[in-house]
């Protein structure tokens, strides 16, 4: 059902393709009659979530991938077929449909009086006779089961001693067999020994380290017993958390609007960025660990840096909350050779692109026009950095971005010549912190006083709401209209000093901190468009999951999707 009437036909259709620099990302279609009605209104379930783990089989044509996924009180384990076992051939869509049975499952388990919120493999252990697989639940319970043995399962938490609010998340420490993390709607992380007890009576805990909006707990005990250590983490529940690459830091984001990263092993704080407003719901490390990538209820996508603790750009183009957002590691550097850059999506061609041959015409859009600047200015230098992540929301959209150096590194004159995105000079109501956000970046940047302008961004890669707003009053009908469909931040520049007007934490008051390194106000950070932003899905997405192959959706009715890469097979598409 690829869209053939352009961007101003139906908003409402589901998009069954989009197009990047690297060629089209296709998607199956399945028929509707096998997706399989919830027992309950998808508003009322938790979350759909996936989980990936990569066994070790002995035969190399066995298949080596799992995937486990929870719908309402449901936990299934299929087989997951990678799709350079399926062949090419006039019956591919056979062949798709046959890479999963879903009649029978490797493992299902229904439970009662609680539901599964979320799920964990241990890659590191995973063998082709056994996996380690961690499932957390409404009630606060944590179950370990092996879904390939079958009999070996253990509760944690099991009379709720230890935290009575739900799981939100949970992660296996890195290169660890016995270790995992827990995250609570409580504010708490509990560090878990899978080959420790519970205990039957709550556990005491005496201090272990204090900080700045956090304090790290020890369980008292002459026994080994779980909890290990308990981390109270700002101020309401946390929502989700992740280890870097290297497995040395652990970033949380939460109901506060805060992220956070420490240093696990020491406990020491790290770095704390805050949302534009509201609470951060989904955090990502970039493949070299450089950056992180947050997502929440400002319906913005946000790119933190580690190194310089400041706020490098955000994204926007989501009209309701950020969900999920991750990095896609698989996807190349862009190289300064002139072969062909695509970027936009399916509306964008004519009809007879059907293929994914990329012999199509050079199409200058947003990504494109940046990375011409940067090209420019650097006089065809050294190959740059391109760091693509993706983001999925509340408002059935998906999202691609492209993070390049001329928004990592703001110090091109010649792009900035090409545009001043950012108008007069830079406000200095602010704190002193305002000028060192604006200012840092990559060494060789110039200070950004007088009217100089601090960013050199390509004009279309990132516009500044005030720029949208004289846009607006200048008026140029239909089109700029068609513009500003995608998002939801029309209010923000008219207001953006009074949107926290009642700060959740006391310790971080958003009122003191708007305007800071914390928290640059908008027009003091670089705004990117969304290299392909398109609906889905019915129903809110919960799941972005990006393979060397494919891309894989989920949204809350249960629908599982599977986007092949340009010059790929489609694997399938799991209907439940």
């Amino acid at each position: 059902m690829a869209g053939d009437g352009g961007a101003l036909k139906d908003i409402n259709e589901i998009k069954s393709q989009f197009r990047t620099r690297e060629g089209f990302y296709k998607l199956l279609t399945l028929s509707d009659s096998l997706q399989r009605a919830n027992s309950s209104p998808a508003g009322f379930l938790p979350p759909v979530r996936v989980s990936m783990v990569k066994l070790q089989p002995e035969d190399p044509s066995e298949e080596s991938e799992r995937v486990c996924f929870n719908i309402g009180r449901e936990l299934y384990f299929y087989t997951y077929t990678n799709i350079k076992k399926v062949t090419s051939s006039p019956n591919l869509l056979f062949c798709c449909l046959q890479a999963v049975d879903l009649s029978k499952p490797i493992d299902k388990r229904i439970y009662k009086g609680t539901q599964p919120t979320c799920h964990d493999f241990n890659q590191y252990s995973a063998t082709a006779e056994s996996v380690a697989l961690i499932v957390g639940f409404s009630a606060g319970q944590v179950q370990y089961l092996d879904p390939i043995k079958k009999e070996t399962s253990k509760l944690f938490n099991e009379e709720r001693l230890i935290d009575k609010s739900k799981v939100t998340c949970l992660k296996w420490l890195p290169k660890s067999e016995n270790l995992f993390l827990a995250s609570h709607a409580s504010g708490h992380l509990y560090l878990y020994n899978v080959d420790h007890p519970c205990g039957t009576t709550a556990p005491q805990y005496s201090l272990l380290r204090q900080g700045e909006g956090f304090a790290v707990y020890a369980c008292k005990t002459k026994t080994p017993r779980n909890p290990l250590l308990r981390w109270a983490v700002g101020e309401g529940g946390l929502n989700e958390f992740a280890f870097s690459p290297d497995g040395v830091h652990v970033a949380c984001v939460g109901q506060d609007g805060c992220l956070r990263v420490f240093h696990f092993d020491s406990m020491e704080l790290q770095g704390v960025m805050k949302s534009y407003f509201g609470g951060l719901l989904c955090v990502s490390w970039s493949p070299d660990g450089k950056y992180l990538a947050t997502g929440g209820e400002d319906d913005l996508v946000t790119v933190w840096s580690f190194a310089e603790s400041r706020v490098v750009a955000r994204g926007h183009g989501h009209k309701s909350w950020v969900n999920v957002v991750a990095f896609d590691p698989f996807t190349t550097s862009l190289e300064d050779d002139e072969p062909m850059e695509l970027s936009g999506s399916e509306e964008d061609l004519h009809q007879g692109a059907q293929n994914n041959s990329m012999h199509f015409g050079r199409v200058r859009t947003s990504s494109t026009l940046s990375r011409l600047s940067r090209h420019s200015s650097k006089g065809g230098g050294s190959p740059s950095v391109t760091y693509r992540f993706g983001s999925v929301g509340q408002d059935t959209q998906f999202c691609l971005w492209d993070l390049t150096d001329d928004v990592l590194y703001p110090r091109l004159p010649l792009s900035r010549a090409f545009t001043n995105t950012f108008g007069p000079s830079l406000s200095n109501s602010g704190s002193g912190g305002v000028n060192s956000t604006s200012g840092g970046g990559g060494g060789g940047g110039s200070s950004a006083g007088g009217n100089s302008t601090p960013f050199s961004i390509g004009r279309f890669a990132t516009l500044s709401l005030q720029e949208r707003k004289s846009d607006k009053s200048g008026g140029s009908g239909g089109v700029e209209k068609e513009h500003k469909r995608y998002h939801s931040l029309g209010n923000i520049s008219k207001s953006n000093d009074k949107i926290n007007v009642a700060p959740r934490s006391n310790r971080l008051d958003a009122a003191k901190v708007l305007g800071t390194t914390l928290c640059p106000r908008m027009h003091e950070v670089p705004l990117l468009e969304p290299l392909v932003c398109k609906k889905i899905a019915h129903e809110r997405l919960t799941v972005l999951v990006f393979m060397d192959d494919c891309i894989i959706t989920a949204c809350q009715e249960g629908l599982i999707c599977t986007w092949a890469r340009p010059g790929k097979a489609v694997r399938h598409l799991l209907t439940l």
